[in-house]
């Protein structure tokens, strides 16, 4: 029953192909194999003929689009030509063994009885079917001179290592571009799925997705918004904010270690497919200085804190954000910072626990939504609080500070477990998810710069 469904049904095929190339492992079915073998299918019904999947490692994206996709496709038509594209050669050729393994099985020639190996091509690069199909392996940049084909894979197109030279990053976009989407047999037909996970914001998903003209089918390990994710014809996948990709693989924990052990910025890129630029955008990264805390003494400095407060605490809502700083004339040193999604109440007590702990000399809260709330109950309990109205949008307020972070007198703790988030959205921003550590940060900076007297300022009088 099962064998006669794999015929019809990709998702089931993939199933097959996992235990045909890994028959020690076990499978492990979720709904994201059936929202790629979704848009596979469209792309071999002509529905869609630019397709880009960004997705994390180890989530069967080489198995289901290199391996299973390929020998599902001839196994229906073996008249039909790929071309199946990695990062290097090696991986080029594994791959290409392993749909081999698939289509020498015996259950794969059970259900696709016009599939026949051509004995004139069956190498570890190249197998043709009797029909004039066939899967075609090579590497970026590789040659291709007199060869077509009808569906083009490009799996994994630049190494890791690789995704931070500007050199290689291009040669790849450019070999895509002038080389590979030259290959087809019929350009009008012809449809290329791209499928990696992100490793840079001008890594080649980036570039073509700024060029416009591809679907894209992006799957994240953790769900950083609500999504509604198509799985077939009729149905769809509710996917909540914190949801995982697929629990059973990659639980709490171990993507908990893995953003550990890879930091921030590499985690977003490779597991949330969310990558900064590593230079910054409006903030550059070599801007910042760093200094070691055990090493700094902060008497006598003036301590600042700056809150930017949300407005509800629930999942998909914003982040309320507290940084403290310690001043020392045109330095600005960023101590610690709170960032917590909380319900009003809870909000309450992470201010009041900070505010214990630094005891600030300034206390610079956004007076708008909870801010204000904030304001007044800090203030009936006999704190002084320095409410701030913001009258020029965020990207104005960023640039009125950019000088002083460019100069390096904006100095950031080199060990503290926070750091990469906090450099993450800064240097993504204005294109990145929040941008609450961003309000919080400029917000005082601002205050420290023009030196402003207590008793409330505006954002919109510089």
């Amino acid at each position: 029953m099962l064998f006669s469904a794999a015929s019809d049904d990709l998702a089931t095929f993939v199933a097959l192909a996992f235990s045909a190339v890994d028959p020690g492992a076990k499978y492990l079915p979720n709904w994201h194999i059936r929202a790629i073998t979704y848009q596979l299918k469209r792309v071999l019904l002509g529905h869609c003929k630019r397709l880009i999947i960004t997705m994390p490692p180890r989530s069967l994206k080489s198995v289901t689009t290199s391996v299973a996709f390929p020998a599902w496709v001839l196994g229906r038509d073996p008249s039909k030509r790929m071309i199946c594209v990695s990062y290097a050669q090696p991986l080029a050729v594994k791959l290409a063994n392993d749909f081999r393994t698939v289509v020498d099985t015996a259950w794969y020639r059970r259900t696709f009885p016009t599939f026949k190996v051509s004995p004139r091509k069956n190498t570890e690069n190249e197998l043709q079917t009797t029909l004039g199909g066939g899967r075609l392996a090579t590497s970026t940049g590789g040659q291709l001179t007199g060869r077509g084909g009808d569906i083009i894979i490009i799996d994994d197109p630049l190494k890791a290592d690789d995704a931070h030279s500007e050199v290689a990053r291009k040669k790849c976009a450019e070999w895509v571009r002038t080389t590979l989407m030259s290959r087809f047999d019929n350009p009008a037909a012809g449809a290329v799925v791209l499928v990696m996970q992100r490793l840079h914001v001008d890594d080649l998903a980036g570039v073509l997705l700024e060029t416009g003209g591809w679907e894209h089918l992006n799957l994240s390990a953790i769900a950083e918004e609500d999504e509604r994710i198509q799985t077939s014809e009729g149905r769809v996948h509710e996917r909540k904010i914190g949801d995982l990709l697929h629990p059973e693989r990659l639980g709490k924990l171990e993507l908990e270690g893995l953003k550990r052990d890879l930091g921030s910025l590499t985690f977003s890129a490779q597991y949330q497919q969310s990558p900064a630029p590593a230079e910054g955008n409006m903030v550059k990264r070599v801007w910042f200085r760093d200094y070691d805390p055990q090493q700094l003494d902060v008497g006598g400095m003036t301590i600042v804190q700056s809150w930017d407060t949300a407005l509800k605490g629930d999942p998909s809502s914003d982040y309320s954000v507290g940084t403290t700083w310690a001043q020392d004339g045109s330095n600005y040193y960023l101590v610690d910072i709170v960032r917590v999604r909380a319900a009003y109440p809870d909000l309450v007590r992470s201010v009041r626990s900070s505010l214990d702990r630094y005891n600030p000399d300034i206390i610079l809260i956004e007076d708008a939504g909870s801010g204000s709330s904030l304001i007044a109950d800090l203030d009936s309990q006999g704190i002084a609080t320095t409410p701030v109205k913001a009258r020029t949008d965020k990207e104005s307020r960023l640039s009125r500070v950019a000088a002083i972070i460019e100069n390096g007198n904006v100095y950031l703790p080199k060990d503290a477990h926070w750091r990469d988030d906090f450099l993450l959205e800064v240097l993504a921003f204005p294109h990145g998810r929040h941008d609450d550590q961003v309000d919080s940060m400029t917000q005082a900076l601002i205050w420290m710069k023009d030196d402003r007297p207590t008793g409330g300022f505006y954002f919109g009088t510089f």
